[in-house]
Order: C-alpha cells, then structure tokens, then sequence
C-alpha cells in the first residue's frame, strides 16, 4: 500500500525524479497498476544478499525509501522467527548492499510506533524518548530494524533517518488490518456476498491516532529532505478514538444496517491500547500537518472495497 501511494506521489510532485521500486516474481502488482510504465522495477528480496547488491549496482540510488517487511501484527505470533529474519536481516542485507559500493543515499528507515508497545497513562502523549516495550514479534522485529539503522549510521556513516510511524490507512489498505477488513466486510454485506451478514471484529477499546496514506508519504518525503540522519522521529494523525469509534464511522458510512460480532481468533495474544503520538519534533522540522480527515480517508477505503467487490462479482 504505502509504496504505491508514495510512487504516485513522487510522480506527481516530483516529476523529474526516476522511480525504482523492487519486487519479486510472486509480487502482486494491482496496487501499481496504473502507474507500471511510469517506473522501474527490478527482482529483489530482502532475504537475498546478492540480488539487492545486484540492485544497487544498477540503480545507485540518491534517496531510499526502505518500506518492506512483515507488516502484520496478528501473523508474527505465528511466525516470529520469519519476521524476526525478514525485518531485521532484511535491513541488515539492504544497508551491507549500499555500503558495499561505498554509496551515500539519503535512507529512511521504517520503524513502528508499535516498539512503544503499551505505555501508561501519564506518558501520553508518546515522545520519541519513551521507554520501548515490544508486545509481539513484529514490535520486536522493529525495535531490531530501528537500532540496525541507527548502529549503521553510528558505525559506517550511512545516512539513515528512523521513523516510527502511528496508524495510516486509506485505499489499497491490506485487508488483515482492522479498518481495512471492516470496510471490506462493509463491502461484502452490503454486495450481498459475505457469508452471514455479520461483521467480526477483535479488540475495539484499543485506542488509535489515524493518519491517511496519503499524509503519510508526504511526510516521508520531507523527511528526507528537512530531517536529521541518525535521528528518529514520530509521525502520525490528530485523530485520536477507539477502533469501536472508527467502526461506528465505517457502518454510517453503509448503505446498510451493519451488526457485528467479536471473533475470539482476531484477539491478539498481547495488545497496545494507547497509541497517541506527540509528533512535534517532526513538524517542527519540516512543517508538515495531516490535511485529509478521518471521515474521508475511511469513505475513501470503503469505496476502494466497494470497487474491488464489485469487479469480483462482475467476473
């Protein structure tokens, strides 16, 4: 998701920067679709050492947007250690193949809000001085990439600069994240084609600060151009309910009454519940403010769904 909105937007604002973008063979590619002839892709995989030493001896990149991993939380119980090794070693592989050309990019590196795993009350808001406290693999999995790049930096010089994003959503959100496999529920009951008409849900009093997709790669782009390499910064919405709250938002947005139900199997062995950034570090630096509301962002994956239901029951 985040890669293909960050690809539109560098093509839209940016248009004199080349695009690459890596992939393997299995890659769904629907997310790009409409942009395929507009950048270049090359076979790659975190795990392969020597096909992203292939890579960077081609491409020599200036800026690198260091997005992919194993994203989802509920699956890292399952496979702690293929997210330990994809996030970690991953990052390890793709900094050695920019260090080994003796390149000097400017690198963001992608790290979570959910290393903070759950913070008391008085910590609130979530500064980037927060003790981390990593509640799944996953979190663990990004604390490991989150310090890779900073030892780098320390070590070899190399210009990463951390993030550690809070909540982004929007269209093209995969549908194993909450608001995302809600809409596409909302989508299926109201097409007629979920299997009993009602929506399962997990854990809905855990509390979340939402940003749209589209916010969010802007701010990445700023990063890389205002920010400070070896520094580590929050980002993340101003809007700040529960998912319970983002759900009533989602099921008014419905053409339908919607009723749902909590599915035992969707309840997070361990949870984070209070996810509120203090982002002021990040906006002093570059200025940037989200610009599209909660409301719209959610209405807008509702109609993505809605788009991709009604292509699957056409054909």
């Amino acid at each position: 998701m985040v890669g293909s909105h960050l690809a539109d937007y560098i093509l839209t604002n940016h248009s004199n920067v080349e695009v690459h973008g890596l992939i393997r063979w299995r890659s769904p590619r629907e997310n790009i679709l409409h942009i395929e002839n507009k950048v270049i892709l090359h076979n790659g995989d975190l795990h392969d050492l020597n096909s992203l030493i292939n890579v960077v001896n081609v491409v020599r990149p200036d800026r690198v947007f260091h997005l992919a991993g194993q994203s989802y939380v509920m699956d890292s119980f399952n496979q702690p250690a293929e997210t330990l090794s994809l996030n970690i070693i991953g990052t390890v592989n793709l900094l050695d193949s920019i260090r080994y050309f003796e390149l000097d990019p400017l690198i963001h590196i992608c790290s979570s809000s959910e290393v903070y795993g759950q913070v008391s009350e008085d910590e609130l808001p979530i500064t980037e001085t927060v003790a981390l406290r990593p509640a799944s693999p996953y979190a663990v999995s990004k604390v490991g990439e989150d310090m890779v790049a900073y030892q780098y930096f320390v070590s070899y010089g190399l210009r990463t600069i951390r993030t550690r994003m809070f909540t982004h959503t929007g269209p093209r959100r995969g549908d194993v994240f909450s608001e995302s496999a809600f809409a596409r529920q909302i989508a299926e009951i109201e097409a007629g084609v979920h299997h009993d008409g009602v929506l399962k849900v997990g854990n809905l009093e855990s509390m979340r600060t939402y940003a749209d997709v589209r916010d969010a790669v802007r701010a990445y782009w700023l990063l890389l151009e205002k920010c400070v390499p070896g520094e580590v910064y929050n980002i993340g919405g101003d809007q700040s309910i529960s998912v319970g709250k983002m759900l009533d938002i989602l099921k008014g947005l419905s053409t339908k009454s919607i009723n749902h139900d909590v599915c035992l199997t969707l309840l997070r062995p361990s949870d984070v519940t209070l996810q509120i950034p203090d982002v002021r570090k990040f906006k002093n630096m570059t200025g940037w403010e989200p610009e599209i509301p909660l409301e719209q962002t959610l209405e807008d994956l509702l109609a993505y769904h809605r788009k991709k239901i009604a292509t699957m029951v056409c054909f």
